[in-house]
């Protein structure tokens, strides 16, 4: 029973692995090979899918990468599962390689596996009134006292009495954030320290990434509509304007002390609401009422000239029982909520944009989060080299969304449920890494035809 239980969690994992490896690996196998073709004993594919599979099952370093796949039953395993790799590579020479080549292609390879799954309407019932949610945010990756590479940016740390230079490395992650709490890996965006405004002596920022990011998922799924869900650095004039020419959606945090004219022309209107700008419900045991303003006049600067465009207030009040743990009394928990939203709010749709879509934005936070305490090792940077670390940040992304497909599968939704995301990837890996599978009955599972599907959303 404990074999055919390892079996049958190996080999839906693996068969889901090896129904997207093909599409990644065909586009990966574009990069062009910098080595001297007579030297070369290990494909780029080969390469690649040793990297993608090193985060895939969470891996924590180069060098347990070289003790944990150079183990005999660990190796034999992947050659039967994976028949690519037929000989293991030392892990220096992925990152040998990973130095010498445009690695943004490999953030390439994740796009073109995401265009797939769209085409293949896999994420069609997770849509929010027919857009696909993204959510957006920053994060750093890596600090330290030493300047590694140019592209680093800088702040001063310590006190007045010690300050000094602090090197570090942010990113602004895309994620498609589903109702049901799949978070997907879309696209990252590092900032550099050349990106910066060299004459004004600013460097780069947040913001100024987001507007690299925002025109690649433009240019990479240029008809496709989305629904950007911000937090509260992004209620800016310029901000909404790129999202409306592209055609997109946006609910966008607003905090208090943000656009005070917005919020003064709000409190002036709030008293003079009519019925059908308030909604109430009860949702997943939270008290909530709505209401909100639309067309509120918000002006702005941009390239020297005054602009103006109509945004969309709402605003929703809910509360809720809690048992007080210290008392074992039941307490009255409160909270408010605010969002910009690019459409007018009505009684149709208020619940879809702000419950279904809005409230998810935590989804870029949970799945970062992931990425950093939960096995893919986010904050270590795996190389100095600046190209060698956005390409294994790319291979862990890869390996992170290939992880979420795998575990909101409705083939393993119950051994998620049992053991855990994390858990999970750690059984796989114990049974991968022991003789506990028959190589016959493995190969017989993986041969029959599966599909892949997800979940039912929330």
């Amino acid at each position: 029973q404990e074999c055919q239980g390892r079996e049958e969690a190996v080999s839906e994992q693996v068969a889901i692995l090896r129904a997207k490896l093909p599409i990644l690996l065909r586009r990966l196998a574009q990069i062009p090979d910098p080595r001297h073709p007579k030297k070369i004993k290990h494909s780029v594919n080969v390469l690649m899918l040793y990297g993608i599979l090193g985060f895939v099952l969470q891996v924590a370093s180069r060098r347990e990468a070289n003790r944990e796949f150079s183990r005999p039953v660990l190796k034999e395993n992947l050659k039967v599962l994976f028949p690519q790799l037929q000989s293991i590579p030392h892990h220096d020479t992925l990152m040998r390689f990973l130095e010498r080549i445009d690695v943004e292609q490999i953030q390439e390879a994740q796009v073109e596996l995401l265009r797939s799954l769209i085409r293949k309407r896999k994420f069609q019932r997770y849509l929010i009134e027919g857009c696909y949610p993204i959510a957006i945010d920053g994060t750093q990756k890596f600090a330290s006292s030493k300047l590694w590479d140019a592209q680093y940016l800088e702040r001063q740390v310590g006190d007045e009495s010690n300050r000094r230079p602090q090197y570090y490395l942010y990113v602004v992650e895309a994620n498609l954030a589903f109702r049901n709490g799949m978070t997907i890996p879309l696209m990252s965006e590092f900032l550099d320290y050349g990106q910066g405004d060299s004459g004004r002596e600013k460097q780069d920022c947040e913001l100024r990434a987001f507007y690299r990011l925002v025109e690649r998922l433009y240019r990479a799924f240029p008809r496709l509509p989305f629904m950007l869900l911000l937090d509260g650095l992004y209620p800016v004039g310029p901000v909404m304007q790129r999202c409306r020419s592209k055609g997109w959606e946006y609910m966008i945090v607003l905090q208090d002390g943000s656009l005070p004219h917005v919020w003064e022309e709000y409190q002036c209107l709030v008293t003079l609401l009519e019925s059908q700008d308030r909604h109430q419900m009860l949702w997943r045991a939270r008290r909530q009422a709505f209401h909100w303003i639309n067309g509120i006049e918000y002006t702005y600067e941009a390239d020297g000239r005054t602009r103006s465009l109509k945004v969309h207030l709402v605003v929703c009040q809910e509360n809720w029982e809690e048992i007080d743990p210290e008392t074992a009394q039941p307490v009255t928990k409160k909270a408010r909520h605010v969002w910009l939203s690019s459409r007018p709010l009505s009684q149709d749709n208020v619940h879809r944009r702000c419950n279904l879509a809005a409230r998810h934005r935590w989804g870029i936070e949970s799945g970062i989060l992931v990425e950093k305490r939960c096995g893919y090792h986010y904050e270590h940077c795996f190389s100095y080299s600046w190209a060698a670390m956005k390409g294994y940040h790319y291979l862990m992304r890869i390996a992170h969304l290939l992880n979420a497909l795998a575990q909101y599968s409705t083939q393993l939704a119950t051994l998620v449920q049992e053991l855990g995301a994390q858990g999970l990837i750690r059984f796989i890996r114990q049974s991968l890494s022991a003789p506990w599978l028959d190589h016959g009955r493995l190969q017989q599972r993986l041969s029959r035809d599966r599909q892949l599907r997800l979940t039912a959303p929330a």
